[in-house]
């Protein structure tokens, strides 16, 4: 019972984290990044996947319903269904794919996630970018749907891809590196390396209490 309560403590708590992740806004030139991947990919590592998925569902439903949780303090339908709704479905998908890639690593490397070495970090970090993928390719499905020549999107792109040198006479290339490329270094190398970092730090103290949460 006690595993029970701490699972939903903590799928609600993710949800939470992942509104707060998506104010955490930076720019690099004309790219905006958020750190929203961070809660995506420790949800899949702490939970199993069907809490994984209970709490980015949750989150979807609190900005479904008017909440100012996306980035931006955005929230609403319109959110959901315009450009960045391909991104923030994909979190449905990540988290508990996450959580399945997962366990399934840990399970054949026989190492608890409280124990793991500088290898399985890599290897999660790896398994994480895996994870990401349905986020990416949704993401950048809708994104290009609304990403048309003659809309401020279709110019930002353009922008992004002439300030990093790429040619614009690729509208597939430049949509790509604006809505998904650009992102990957940040998303790997900063996202999904804290949310490990975190969640190995968490499953110590948890292991520590006598509380599992798989």
């Amino acid at each position: 019972m006690r595993d029970e309560v701490v699972k939903l403590v903590f799928t609600a708590s993710i949800a939470a984290l992942t509104a707060v992740l998506a104010q955490v806004k930076f720019n690099v030139g004309p790219v905006p990044y958020t750190m929203q991947n961070t809660a995506v990919i420790l949800a899949g590592l702490l939970l199993p996947p069907k809490y994984a998925t209970a709490s980015m569902g949750l989150y979807l439903l609190l900005v479904a319903l008017g909440l100012p949780l996306a980035s931006g303090f955005t929230g609403g339908l319109a959110v959901l269904l315009g450009f960045k709704g391909g991104f923030l479905a994909g979190f449905l998908i990540a988290a508990p794919l996450m959580s399945v890639l997962s366990r399934a690593y840990l399970r054949r490397r026989k190492v608890d996630l409280s124990r793991i070495s500088r290898y399985d970090v890599v290897a999660l970090l790896l398994t994480s970018l895996v994870s990401a993928t349905p986020i990416y390719v949704l993401g950048f499905l809708v994104f290009s749907h609304y990403a048309v020549p003659g809309t401020k999107l279709y110019s930002w792109s353009t922008a992004v891809g002439g300030w990093l040198g790429i040619s614009t006479s690729s509208d597939f290339l430049v949509l790509l590196t604006a809505s998904v490329l650009i992102f990957i270094p940040q998303d790997l190398l900063m996202d999904h390396l804290i949310a490990v970092t975190v969640a190995k730090g968490i499953s110590k103290v948890l292991k520590a209490k006598g509380v599992s949460i798989d």
